[in-house]
């Protein structure tokens, strides 16, 4: 498939006509309205204010799902309206340079022979379906692109949510190895990441769970499976999210519990010491006093008989703690 004719609009991401046999050819920008009768693929760039207009105008789609086609906030979800299907979904970030969990969505308005699509930031799964198009082992109909569409999606969240389970096992044998200084910051990092997946994963299995319940006159039977048994697997994607964030929160617990534990161990130390000198302190400081009348003053063994019972007060402190258990 060529993209010369896509590229005579910025806003025409590509519109394909599928040939029914998993093929399809480019459709160019002043084509969009013309009759056919294949199954048309139209995938627009909604930030682009031609587009925007072309959708409002032209494409002959009620008002509220040009809203939703257009709306910058989206939520996965599947909406039977008339005759077509209202379906938004998101995907990982897979853009070079991209947070994963930045996820980026797609809106979809699928008709019997027809979908319009938007997007505002590239989805490569949506680039996936299109090579798959391109040597001639794409969808044939718009109900397999939904499905397609569907797989693909989920195929690209499972390294995600693999590479987050294989961070969470290292820095757990990092910790327990002591390889790292006690930090809680790639736990912290870990839950937080998980979360934000999870966030729009779960919605999500509810649209797919919904679309293969109500699938009106569009989808098949085997289609529908395909849709179940997607929906399924997010179902286990969102179960290792939350075993994820569990196991970071028991490992943060378990770093706050062996930082207390250091930090009462350097206390006692501290208390010992203090306890020891606390004592010989005393009995140096009151014989350091410059006053008369002091003993020893005229004595030259007075330092060493004063020293011999500064040692035997510190042997019996130490005895002290060693009978109460304190050592």
């Amino acid at each position: 498939m060529s993209a010369t004719p896509e590229m005579q609009h910025p806003g025409l991401v590509f519109a394909l006509e599928l040939d029914r046999a998993g093929g399809a050819k480019p459709l160019a920008w002043n084509e969009l309205t013309n009759e056919s009768s294949s199954p048309r693929w139209l995938h627009f760039n909604f930030t682009d204010a031609e587009a925007r207009q072309w959708i409002q105008t032209h494409s002959g789609i009620d008002p509220l799902v040009v809203n939703t086609l257009l709306d910058e906030d989206s939520r996965p979800r599947a909406i039977h309206h008339g005759t077509g299907l209202l379906l938004t979904l998101r995907g990982v970030n897979s853009n070079p340079g991209e947070n994963a969990e930045d996820m980026v969505s797609i809106r979809l308005w699928v008709e019997p022979d027809r979908i319009i699509s938007t997007r505002r930031r590239k989805l490569l799964s949506v680039a996936g379906v299109r090579a798959a198009l391109a040597e001639q082992q794409g969808p044939k109909s718009c109900s397999e692109v939904v499905v397609m569409l569907t797989q693909y999606l989920g195929d690209r969240m499972g390294p995600v949510i693999d590479a987050l389970d294989e961070r969470i096992e290292q820095a757990e044998f990092d910790f327990a190895a002591h390889v790292k200084a006690p930090y809680g910051g790639d736990f912290s990092a870990l839950r937080r990441q998980a979360a934000r997946i999870r966030r729009y994963l779960a919605p999500q299995r509810e649209a797919l769970e919904r679309l293969s319940r109500e699938t009106g006159n569009l989808l098949s039977d085997q289609e529908c499976n395909s849709i179940r048994e997607e929906a399924d697997q997010i179902t286990r994607y969102l179960e290792d999210l939350d075993l994820v964030r569990e196991r970071a929160v028991l490992a943060q617990e378990e770093l706050i519990g062996r930082m207390a534990n250091e930090q009462n161990r350097r206390m006692y130390v501290l208390s010992l010491v203090a306890a020891l000198f606390l004592p010989l302190s005393f009995l140096t400081g009151m014989m350091g006093m410059n006053v008369a009348g002091l003993p020893g003053t005229d004595n030259d063994a007075a330092f060493w008989l004063l020293s011999l019972f500064m040692l035997a007060v510190a042997a019996g402190i130490l005895a002290l703690f060693k009978w109460r258990r304190w050592l």
